[in-house]
């Protein structure tokens, strides 16, 4: 799960919640043709990120444990349905797609740019209480 951020014609912002697959070092997300989403990254490319990694295990059904994060933003290219150079993509993302939408569904294609902004990512538990310990910037490769 994550969730995508993009702006309207008119500048307001928007977020929607996603699934997603990694497939050479861009991230691919599945929508419907006439979805808000699909015109308006296709009229301005830019969107922001933000993947939602569970931590916690057993113990998050015991107690409020918030997700560590990954956040980043870069720019998207909306492929029309069945466009033959995102089949590979589409492929990896068809078993997260109800059987009557995958073949036509847009695919956006994000390719991740700047740096990655993390949260709780390759801390400890106890260390998500102190956000200075728990925030890191990685440049994206």
């Amino acid at each position: 799960m994550a969730v995508l951020g993009h702006v309207t014609h008119t500048g307001q912002p928007r977020t929607s919640g996603v699934v997603y697959k990694s497939f050479t070092r861009r991230l691919y997300v599945a929508v419907a043709p006439d979805s808000w989403k699909a015109r308006q990254i296709a009229a301005d490319h830019h969107v922001s990120m933000t993947v939602l990694v569970r931590r916690g295990g057993l113990l998050s059904l015991l107690f409020p444990i918030p997700p560590a994060t990954i956040t980043f933003h870069g720019t998207a290219v909306v492929h029309s349905p069945g466009a033959p150079e995102v089949r590979p993509a589409l492929a990896k993302l068809k078993r997260l797609l109800p059987p009557e939408s995958a073949q036509s569904s847009c695919l956006i294609e994000i390719t991740p740019e700047g740096e990655f902004l993390t949260y709780g990512i390759g801390v400890s538990l106890m260390s998500m209480r102190h956000p200075a310990a728990a925030r890191a910037r990685v440049p994206v490769a």
